[in-house]
């Protein structure tokens, strides 16, 4: 898939330098990671609420649910989709490519809508040129970096979100960019994320990472590979935890503002920047650490214990102090248990030949918790408040460290 030949698996020893990915490949996977997230992140979270209440000032909350709605059945079908794809025409780059520039040139057309109709369509299109960019460059890592570098690979995945909320803070700074221009500006910044892997990476061929198993696989290959029940237990514990994430990315200015009314939106904003920045290092540490010792599920474990620990204190905070360190626990532990997983589920994926298919199946755990979560917080919050939302919370994420912990390798 896009790499030059090298040596068959056989002559691969794990110990072999030739067996390690190049950090240079490592890095700008990274950055183009990163340049996913840019291309999602300020759009839907800034640039796309303004635009929605510029065309749809009497029912913005309304008209962005649709959207929303419709956005995440997008994603999630464009995504696995797109995903097999790649597996069959064994071409991430061309994806990649192809995704990049229908995204961008549908990002720029979103100041040309005349309705919140119009915008739904486009909204939806851009969802499947954001897919058909993403999921090959998902499967990609897949194809290039061994198991024991996948550690690595997910502390450097942590910059991922950090930069996207950073570039969402860079494009709306007063004066930098009109609406029009901070569009063209996203479009920009993700093509400089993303063109670098495809022209210069370069990654070292992992042939034995593509190879179907043979049909004379001997015991210990067959012993090496991974339960499926290990599988859906990874899949289902990121659900869990990230149906927590969305809750909290969507809610935590307003339970802010019922604990403390001053305090707004940039200091909430401060903390959330902080909290991703500060988990970059600790999932650098934390990838290391599963890598020299073998141990990829267990820093998963601790990172869904330590977030519903940090939901309890939530739920229980009673002053503005208390309720900001139990965020900031929640967001250091989850943040790093995603990166983390993203990078820890390519090493139990069964199947070489549709791990771009089956990676977007895991995507539905990003998708569908925006599903779930509203139905949540309408159910709990106007009858017991936050408190209870987050201890419920705090129950799905300890259950997420319990199916992690019993996994089996």
């Amino acid at each position: 898939m896009d790499r030059p030949a090298l040596l068959p698996p056989d002559r691969m020893e794990p110990g072999d330098t030739r067996h390690r990915q190049t950090s240079r490949f490592l890095w700008l996977y990274a950055l183009a990671a990163a340049g996913g997230a840019v291309a999602y992140v300020p759009f839907l979270t800034l640039l796309l609420p303004v635009r929605v209440g510029e065309l749809e000032a009497t029912d913005t909350i309304g008209a962005l649910a649709y959207i929303a709605f419709a956005g995440a059945i997008s994603a999630s079908i464009s995504n696995i989709a797109f995903g097999w794809l790649s597996d069959i025409t064994r071409n991430r780059r061309g994806w990649i490519l192809a995704g990049l520039t229908l995204s961008s040139v549908l990002l720029v057309g979103v100041r040309r809508t005349d309705s919140a109709a119009e915008l739904l369509g486009l909204i939806v299109v851009w969802q499947i040129g954001l897919n058909m960019m993403l999921a090959p460059l998902a499967a990609w890592a897949g194809d290039c970096v061994p198991d024991e570098q996948k550690g690595k690979l997910g502390g450097l995945l942590a910059f991922a979100p950090a930069l996207g909320a950073l570039s969402g803070a860079l494009v709306t700074i007063p004066g930098v960019a009109d609406a029009d221009a901070r569009l063209s500006l996203v479009a920009a910044i993700v093509a400089l994320c993303v063109l670098p892997v495809i022209l210069f990476g370069k990654p070292v061929a992992m042939p034995h990472l593509t190879a179907a198993p043979a049909a004379s696989e001997s015991d210990a290959a067959a012993a090496r590979r991974q339960p499926r029940s290990t599988v859906a237990r990874m899949w289902l514990a990121r659900l869990l935890v990230q149906i927590a994430e969305a809750a909290l990315f969507a809610y935590l200015l307003v339970w802010f503002a019922t604990i403390d009314a001053d305090f707004g939106d940039n200091r909430t904003a401060t903390v959330f920047t902080l909290v991703l920045g500060l988990s970059i290092p600790l999932a650098m540490l934390a990838g290391r650490w599963s890598d020299r010792n073998d141990r990829p599920l267990l820093p998963l474990a601790i990172g869904s214990g330590v977030g519903a620990a940090g939901l309890v204190i939530m739920g229980l905070a009673d002053t503005l102090a208390s309720a900001i360190f139990g965020y900031v626990v929640f967001g250091l532990a989850t943040s790093v248990f995603l990166a983390l997983h993203s990078s820890q589920t390519l090493r139990f994926l069964p199947k070489p030949a549709t791990r771009g298919r089956d990676l977007g199946i895991f995507n539905l755990t990003n998708t569908v918790p925006s599903l779930i979560m509203p139905w949540l917080t309408l159910a709990l919050v106007p009858l017991f408040g936050f408190d209870a939302l987050f201890l419920l919370l705090a129950g799905l994420a300890a259950l997420a460290t319990v199916l992690l912990l019993t996994a089996r390798r």
